[in-house]
């Protein structure tokens, strides 16, 4: 089945429906509820995106078995030439979302690469689980599906365990027993973001939360299952899609992806949709062992750069719109716009020149450009919101909607809010904008995923210094003070 488009995918969303709840409601249909289907047709549209003349040859590859275009995010790189491939790819549907839907299907389809093609790494666990990743890969591929995935555990309790940021709570998703069908899996996981847009979940250790090693491998696991499975719940955070106009609300409109919580009651889950279970070692290391955060990483920090992008263009046209682009204070805050995008491009465009083969013969991305971008994005991203605030200030509260445009109020905005450079509904579409990047409960969203997606600072920062090598700089610094 070659690279479906946008129509393919609303129809399987329409023929097999997932259990979600919405403020208290079942959802009978996510194509069609006012709170979810902008989210979805803006999905459909990066799908289309693989059929346009001009672009679905920088969007697609054949497929090693089908011989049919697949999607280009699915491929397994075997040059830095593939690599850059597959970033312009994913550039052109970060650039769509401008960088606003964090978890679109590119971001699992590199992460399921990567654990296909360290199939001998599962292998350790059961031989059969190689077999099984690795198919369940090949479909996806060929089907062309769209994945979330739930990492984390809730819990009763945040006191430190053991160590920092082991999960230990009786709620934590666990296998609760073995058939000759398959594993039985209860309990709750979060956060699905992309969840009740998706065709597929899967389920996976977390790179940043380790298992207790006392665990006795109930929670030690890795598995996807269709997200319409009878027993697995998708309990939705409210929208912030507000059912308004794009003038009013130009990225709510468009990006809610949504996030949600993750019930499974006594959920089966077939033996040819396990990858690993009941090593708690295997399951603590799969991601660095898989390379599996640095294909995932490589996907990031290109939606990273988008998004750094999109802000540079918009604090440009507000304070051009303004005609305060000549104050010092102003420039001084584009600039530091400016560093944060380019030092993610700079990162970006160092992982890849300096990708290398690993053990599962895979070219990756190199590990700290990947890791230093993350983690320097963390506290980026508020702060560009923070400028937006700052550069915006009044004109992000002195907002007529679209309607007062129709109104007979229309010529006194247009007399008394025009500007040098725009029209009055000009300046309140823009500021509109920068309202939803900057103060809105869609913005606001956007701010909190980007403190914690990367993952917990501090941990950050502990792993940064435990493997990073300074062992040379440490050398030349020897070398200097023995000199005479």
């Amino acid at each position: 089945m070659p690279a479906r488009g946008g129509r393919d995918y609303i129809t399987r969303l329409r023929e097999q429906p997932a259990e979600v709840w919405l403020r208290g409601e079942r959802v009978k249909d996510v194509t069609t509820h006012p709170a979810l289907r902008n989210g979805v047709h803006s999905l459909a549209a990066l799908y289309d995106m693989q059929h346009d003349p001009i672009l679905r040859e920088t969007m697609t590859y054949r497929s090693p078995t089908s011989g049919d275009p697949v999607g280009l995010s699915f491929i397994t790189p075997q040059t830095t030439q593939d690599l850059e491939c597959r970033r312009e790819m994913m550039t052109h549907w970060a650039r769509a979302t401008c960088g606003m839907m964090g978890r679109t299907p590119d971001f699992l389809n590199v992460s399921l690469m990567a654990m296909a093609a360290a199939g001998e790494y599962f292998a350790q666990n059961r031989p059969a689980f190689k077999d099984h990743i690795r198919r369940y890969y090949e479909y996806v591929r060929e089907h062309d599906l769209t994945l979330t995935h739930t990492l984390l555990n809730m819990q009763r309790s945040r006191a430190p365990g053991p160590t920092p940021l082991t999960d230990q709570t009786d709620i934590a998703l666990s296998v609760v027993s073995e058939t000759d069908a398959g594993i039985v899996v209860h309990g709750c996981r979060l956060l699905a973001t992309l969840g009740p847009l998706s065709d597929e979940i899967a389920v996976y250790p977390a790179r940043s939360h380790h298992l207790p090693n006392d665990a006795a491998g109930r929670y030690s696991f890795a598995f996807a299952i269709p997200c319409s499975t009878p027993g697995l719940k998708l309990v939705c955070r409210e929208s912030y899609d507000l059912g308004r106009s794009r003038f009013d609300h130009p990225l709510g409109s468009r990006f809610e992806e949504m996030d949600a919580i993750a019930v499974f009651e006594q959920v089966l889950v077939p033996w040819e949709r396990v990858f690993l279970l009941g090593d708690v070692e295997l399951a603590n290391d799969m991601s660095h062992a898989t390379n599996q955060y640095l294909h995932s990483g490589h996907q990031v920090v290109t939606k990273n750069v988008a998004k750094a992008e999109f802000i540079v263009g918009l604090a440009s046209l507000m304070v051009t719109t303004l005609g305060s682009s000549k104050l010092p204070q102003v420039q001084e805050k584009l600039a530091e716009l400016i560093g944060c995008l380019e030092v993610q491009k700079a990162c970006l465009r160092a992982a890849e020149a300096d990708a290398a083969m690993d053990r599962w013969g895979i070219m990756s991305p190199a590990l700290m450009p990947i890791m230093v971008a993350r983690n320097l994005f963390i506290s980026m991203y508020p702060r560009m919101v923070e400028i937006i605030q700052l550069l915006g200030s009044s004109n992000l509260m002195a907002l007529p909607t679209e309607a007062d445009f129709a109104s007979p109020i229309a010529a006194d905005l247009e007399r008394y809010l025009e500007t040098d450079t725009r029209t009055a509904r000009e300046r309140a579409k823009l500021f509109h904008l920068a309202w939803d990047v900057a103060c809105s409960a869609f913005g606001g969203r956007q701010t909190l995923y980007e403190r914690f997606f990367q993952g917990d600072i501090l941990r950050n920062a502990v792993v940064t210094t435990n493997i990073y090598d300074a062992q040379p700089l440490m050398e030349r610094v020897r070398k200097f003070l023995e000199q005479e």
